[in-house]
């Protein structure tokens, strides 16, 4: 017998490819031996090549005149569907041949976090934790920018991931306030012989350079060096984590790193990172107020940073 074939249309941003990435799991649950083609954005894309039962994924990058849903169903159509998982809410799914539907619209956004909603819709009776599928060659590609620069001057230690990319201004922590926080943790001794390593995209280059002037020769340098699994590999290198509200901050989440994501006029309590080790600082702490980022202080964040270490970190090596 042929295997049952499921289409699942997803997300062109990375944040919410992480959020309802369980429901890769999920599929195998409901589908045994399921082949899984799976329909995203280009920047997500990396992710699902290592996906247990992703026997294709489809690239969408956005067209004029929605163009690239007409492309999509050119792919798609012509394969009898056993289950057509959509999250994206498009029409395309009432337009190819599936025998089974799960369609995502605004009436699931009922103030539930978005893990949460997902697995509702996949009809879990328990949420389905986010999980990032790293292979061998994202963990290599991450080992050559990585190993080269302990080994060049950063020297062994505990690692701490910045994230400060700064794709949507109102969500972005300003870039100088990233280089005082990082000078603020040199100087305290439970940072001793930590690395601080910044991680983004090639158009990330401007916010990160704070950071990695103030760490100096204690910085590892992963902006702009890999896709976003070779990031995500980076990432589940270090001790802990501290970025933006991002894509990156899911990431690190469903690595189980110790996480810390910065916000500022977002809903922290739906869009916060989703795991047992993860924690927000916000620029206004009352659930349903909010403030702009700027209000957020270095005091702030690295009292967060503190906290994070003393609840997760055991033991930190003293290296010089």
């Amino acid at each position: 017998m042929s295997a049952p074939q499921v289409l699942f249309v997803t997300s062109n941003r990375i944040g919410d490819c992480v959020i309802s990435s369980g429901v890769i799991r999920e599929i195998a649950r409901q589908v045994p031996r399921a082949e899984i083609t799976v329909a995203c954005g280009r920047p997500p894309a990396p992710f699902f090549r290592n996906a247990p039962g992703v026997v294709r994924t489809i690239v969408l990058d956005k067209k004029k005149l929605a163009g690239h849903w007409v492309d999509l169903w050119k792919q798609v159509v012509g394969t009898r569907w056993d289950l057509v998982i959509d999250i994206r809410g498009s029409a395309l799914s009432y337009l190819i041949p599936a025998k089974r539907r799960v369609v995502y619209n605004r009436s699931w956004e009922t103030g539930l976090r978005k893990v949460e909603m997902v697995s509702r819709l996949m009809g879990s009776p328990t949420p389905l934790d986010p999980e990032i599928f790293l292979d061998d060659q994202a963990r290599a590609e991450a080992a050559a920018v990585i190993d080269p620069q302990l080994a060049g001057g950063a020297g062994p230690g505990p690692i701490i991931a910045l994230a400060p990319i700064a794709h949507q201004p109102g969500k972005s922590w300003p870039a100088d306030r990233w280089g005082e926080l990082v000078e603020k943790l040199k100087a305290e001794p439970r940072f001793n012989g930590w690395r601080f390593m910044p991680v983004g995209g090639p158009g990330d280059r401007p916010p990160a350079t704070p950071a990695l002037e103030a760490a100096g020769p204690r910085g590892i340098d992963f902006v702009g060096k890999g896709d976003i699994l070779a990031s995500a590999a980076a990432i589940d290198r270090a001790d802990l984590f501290v970025g933006n509200d991002s894509g990156l901050m899911h990431v690190s989440a469903a690595l189980g790193r110790p996480t810390l994501g910065l916000f500022g006029p977002t809903e922290w309590w739906l869009y916060g990172p989703w795991g047992p080790k993860t924690r927000t600082a916000a620029s206004n702490e009352t659930r349903g107020q909010f403030a702009p980022i700027e209000d957020l202080t270095v005091d702030h964040v690295f009292d967060a940073v503190l906290a994070l270490h003393d609840a997760y970190i055991v033991e930190t090596p003293a290296n010089p």
